[in-house]
């Protein structure tokens, strides 16, 4: 069987057009998947600062403990 001939150009242009449409893929999922994230981080919601334990130090061991 002979081998399928194409010209250089052709081969380029096919590499090139593969390549855009990965980069085009990949844009729209990294967007997707960040919306996703965006949406969970309204959700959550994070304490005040009089609400939050902090870490004190046990003088006895040295350690710091809440």
């Amino acid at each position: 069987m002979p081998p399928i001939l194409l010209s250089p150009l052709l081969k380029w242009t096919l590499a090139a057009v593969g390549g855009a449409v990965v980069i085009h893929w990949a844009v729209k999922e990294f967007r997707r998947i960040n919306e996703e994230l965006d949406a969970q981080r309204r959700t959550v919601r994070v304490p005040s600062n009089e609400q939050r334990k902090t870490l004190r130090r046990d003088p006895a061991s040295g350690e710091y403990r809440l």
